[in-house]
């Protein structure tokens, strides 16, 4: 009796368990209203969903950009709506059919976002005559694949037609539509069509297939509705109880990445209607798995380890690994900023994946490595030597700010953040092949920019004159704070790496760093020579205390902390409260870095899913610069963990009153786990 009830006690424990950890991996929206969509991902592919029932919004291709629309540049280029989806339902009493597309008689409607096998799951109810549950996934383990799984279950006997259309974006020119049919019985069945990106330069194509459950196929039919839609349809009689369940599967290729679209995106999607659902979900489930393997657990705050959680799945869900790409500010989530890379992925976004998935972080820095040699073409034909990397960079690694923004060409810490999240990576790895190979030789030209770009005045100081703020706000300013200590930074650590490859590094970059002032009137470091005090767009003095660490001086910290914070303007990107939390942390005041914390996303969080917009006032979603700034305050805040020259080490840190424990696993090439308990509880 007492070995029963020890394994009831148990099992109730693991059930227990089991019921909370479900209950920190879900996210639920119960309301179309006031609608913002939450990406699903898989680092090639983004397929952005619609609050209407079935709708996909559009797709967003990584690594494919074409010049169109916005500043007369490069744009991330939309995908063909492959998974769009429709249902039409009659019942023999009436022979009408009704298209839920239409969104009427939708009752009951939910969407929920699982993060631990990323998928969103949309239910409602259809007329009260059929129940209907669909399920969106973007196939992790398949680079170009996505598919749906939908479950019908009739409340009434009822025909019902299935239709899938694939659609082209009005931006993209038209292509050419196909099908197929494949197997003995020519039961596989493909509906493709191709497009031209907007200028013509790059061909994309999409193919779908229906994988039914059962032996028994229904009929499937093609319909080209115009040079930019094709659909497949099927129908089905259900009797009232019945339950109908069948797969969607699609993949989409395009000859930026593949030299044939069309004839890969068949065989991709050939592919997996042959691997059939289950070992699609089981094979994404576990490549999910893997990357859960680094997480994050907060016990005692619930709403805090599911807004935790959320910033890693879209961080994991952005990227993958082997691409050699790198994440815009809002990810595959659309085609804000372009979808360029700027200083938010070196500066923000990569620490966590440095030290949640090192392997997702080397994508970022391979992004860099193969546009090298056009930063060195930049940085020649602005004057300099070594490499200058462009603030806006796309396919190329040209400069593709658009020239009415006319700070890009001057916004160069740039620079000096890509070179420092080359240090960082070695530091985290500790992998001395890496560096001398590949990550001495980004160093080197980035340590030869800067000793070109100072300016020596007769006293030896070497200033860096007119350039644009980490703060924009302040344009063609001379001796900012945040580019001069970056500078000084990055130069320094270039000397570190040439002592560890036995180098011998170049007198003048230790020199230079030694030179480059960094201003201080009255205790108080100034952001550039003659600031006067005004408002500013986001952080950039701060920046010098974490994550640059020039400051160790806990009374300068702690003073520039006091008399920026008022001047951040209340519109300010996301990250900077974030990092304003993590100054907090280390100075000791917990209850100072948790309200920081929270100003740092909760007021730009937006309904259904609390996604994180760029400023409170905004629909700029999914601003994955914002999940990096809060990613830190998290990590190297309230967690302590510190990047050294000898790896990842834990420094004193405290949890907010609300948290009873946090965990952080995985962390680092050794996956370390560090636990921080909150002993005033």
């Amino acid at each position: 009796m007492r070995f029963s009830l020890a394994i009831w006690i148990i099992s109730v424990l693991t059930i227990t368990s089991l019921f909370a950890q479900n209950e920190a991996w879900e996210i639920k929206a119960v309301s179309q209203d006031n609608y913002h969509a939450q990406a699903v991902a898989n680092g090639m592919i983004g397929i952005l969903p619609s609050e209407k029932p079935l709708q996909i919004k559009e797709v967003i291709l990584n690594g494919v950009w074409d010049i169109y629309g916005r500043g007369g540049v490069s744009n991330i280029v939309h995908g063909i709506n492959f998974l769009n989806m429709d249902l039409g339902v009659s019942t023999p009493k009436k022979n009408d059919v009704k298209w839920v597309s239409e969104n009427q008689h939708i009752k009951d409607w939910s969407q929920t976002l699982n993060m631990y096998d990323a998928t969103l799951t949309t239910a409602f109810n259809f007329d009260d005559i059929v129940e209907v549950k669909h399920q969106l996934t973007a196939l992790r383990h398949l680079a170009y694949t996505g598919a749906i799984r939908i479950e019908l279950k009739a409340k009434k006997n009822a025909s019902i037609v299935v239709k899938n259309q694939l659609i082209v974006p009005d931006v993209n020119l038209p292509g050419k539509s196909m099908y197929h049919k494949f197997g003995e019985h020519g039961d596989l069945i493909l509906s493709s069509i191709s497009a031209k990106s907007p200028t013509g330069k790059y061909e994309l194509a999409a193919t779908t297939s229906f994988v039914f459950d059962s032996e028994e196929k229904p009929d499937v039919k093609m319909k080209e509705v115009s040079e930019k839609e094709v659909e497949a349809s099927f129908t089905i009689e259900l009797k009232k109880g019945e339950t109908y369940s069948f797969t969607l599967v699609g993949s989409q290729c395009n000859t930026a990445q593949s030299v044939d679209a069309i004839n890969e995106a068949e065989r991709k999607a050939i592919y997996a209607h042959l691997e059939g659902y289950d070992r699609l979900k089981s094979r994404h489930d576990k490549a999910w798995e893997k990357l859960w393997e680094s997480d994050i657990v907060i016990e005692g705050d619930n709403k805090a380890q599911l807004d935790v959680r959320q910033q890693l799945f879209n961080l994991y869900s952005f990227e993958r690994k082997g691409t050699r790409l790198s994440v815009s500010p809002v990810g595959l989530s659309g085609n804000g900023y372009n979808g360029h890379v700027f200083w938010d992925t070196e500066l923000w976004m990569f620490p966590t994946y440095l030290l949640m998935q090192p392997e997702l972080a080397k994508n970022i820095l391979d992004y860099r490595v193969d546009r090298l040699e056009q930063a060195k073409k930049n940085a020649l034909a602005h004057g300099y030597e070594g490499a200058m990397f462009p603030w806006e960079s796309a396919l190329t690694g040209e400069e593709d700010t658009p020239t009415w923004a006319l700070t890009g060409p001057f916004e160069q810490h740039i620079t000096a953040c890509i070179g420092l999240a080359f240090w960082k990576y070695y530091q985290v790895t500790q992998d001395k092949e890496w560096l001398e190979t590949t990550g001495y030789e980004v160093l080197q030209n980035v340590a030869d920019f800067w000793v070109s770009r100072v300016e020596k005045d007769e006293n030896g100081v070497c200033h860096i004159n007119n350039v644009v703020c980490a703060d924009e706000y302040a344009e063609n300013v001379n001796d900012n704070a945040f580019t001069n200590a970056a500078a000084i930074q990055v130069l320094r650590a270039t000397v570190k790496a040439a002592n560890i490859l036995e180098k011998q590094p170049n007198k003048e970059w230790m020199e230079v760093a030694n030179a480059i002032p960094v201003l201080v009137e009255e205790g108080i470091t100034m952001e550039y020579d003659g600031y006067d005090g005004r408002m500013i767009k986001q952080a950039d003095v701060n920046l010098l205390s974490f994550p640059l660490q020039y400051y160790s001086d806990k009374a300068q910290i702690k003073r520039n902390l006091e008399y920026y914070e008022p001047k951040i303007t209340y519109s300010a990107p996301a990250m900077s409260h974030s990092i304003l939390s993590v100054i907090a942390s280390r100075l000791g005041d917990v209850e100072n870095a948790y309200r920081l914390f929270q100003r740092g996303y909760i007021k730009n969080q937006k309904p259904p899913f609390n996604v994180i917009t760029e400023q409170p006032d905004n629909d700029l979603a999914f601003f994955v610069t914002g999940s990096g700034g809060m990613m830190q305050a998290v990590l190297f805040g309230f967690g302590g963990l510190e990047i050294t020259d000898n790896g990842v080490t834990q420094i004193p840190s405290s949890l907010p009153k609300q948290w009873k424990s946090m965990t952080i696993k995985g962390v680092g090439k050794d996956k370390q786990t560090f636990t921080i308990v909150n002993n005033e509880q």
